[in-house]
């Protein structure tokens, strides 16, 4: 996955508590496994109305907000069912970054999972980073990982939370995978180790 280093964007908000992963993408878009064109079911019930057309009310749906890479959310955002797809369907809008005063501890890890940083900030600081957003011509955020911190023109700069470790791996772009392949060395010395015991218990020569 790419990299996450600086990011400077379009901040929506979506200042909402308790938003969860069925509200993010409804399980009815889930029937893939493929990450693309999932952004067609990015908070469906939310950006249509009841007979399925585009409310043009959503922020989401109207510009400047229709290009934003950042999310300004309420407590609590991903709460619900396990859903990566709900990750993925941001990603694929082109949301990178996602700012509340705190995640669903599954969500937050889906995030980090697929390189997109949830930054959590103080209460004080998200109300003002999410008056800032509700400007009807929009604001730009920059979000600086390495030295955690979120920048806007003119205002002071809000500091974030972060796991050293998540950090880390976002940072470096290391997915799962590329997380263990970080330790191919030990892994084959552990098995040749294990090879060799079992061959001890079993009495069988290894070669």
């Amino acid at each position: 996955m790419p990299p996450f280093t600086i990011l400077s964007g379009i901040a929506a908000p979506l200042p909402l508590d308790d938003v969860d992963t069925d509200k993010i993408i409804p399980a009815r878009f889930m029937k893939t496994v493929r990450r693309d064109g999932l952004r067609a079911g990015l908070f469906y019930a939310l950006a249509h109305d009841a007979e399925g057309r585009r409310d043009p009310a959503f922020v989401l749906n109207r510009p400047p907000f229709d290009r934003a890479s950042l999310l300004v959310v309420g407590r609590n955002f991903g709460c619900g069912s396990s859903r990566e797809h709900a990750v993925w369907a941001m990603v694929d809008f082109g949301i990178r970054c996602v700012i509340a005063p705190s995640f669903a501890d599954i969500f937050y890890q889906n995030a980090i999972k697929n390189g997109v940083l949830p930054a959590v900030v103080d209460r004080h600081d998200w109300t003002r980073l999410a008056h800032a957003a509700a400007q009807p011509k929009g604001c730009v955020l920059t979000v600086d990982l390495a030295r955690q911190t979120i920048a806007q023109e003119d205002v002071q700069t809000t500091p974030f939370e972060i796991a050293a470790n998540h950090k880390r791996v976002l940072l470096n772009g290391l997915d799962e995978i590329a997380q263990t392949l970080a330790h191919l060395a030990e892994i084959e010395v552990w098995e040749v180790r294990a090879a060799q015991l079992a061959a001890r218990t079993t009495g069988t020569r290894t070669i």
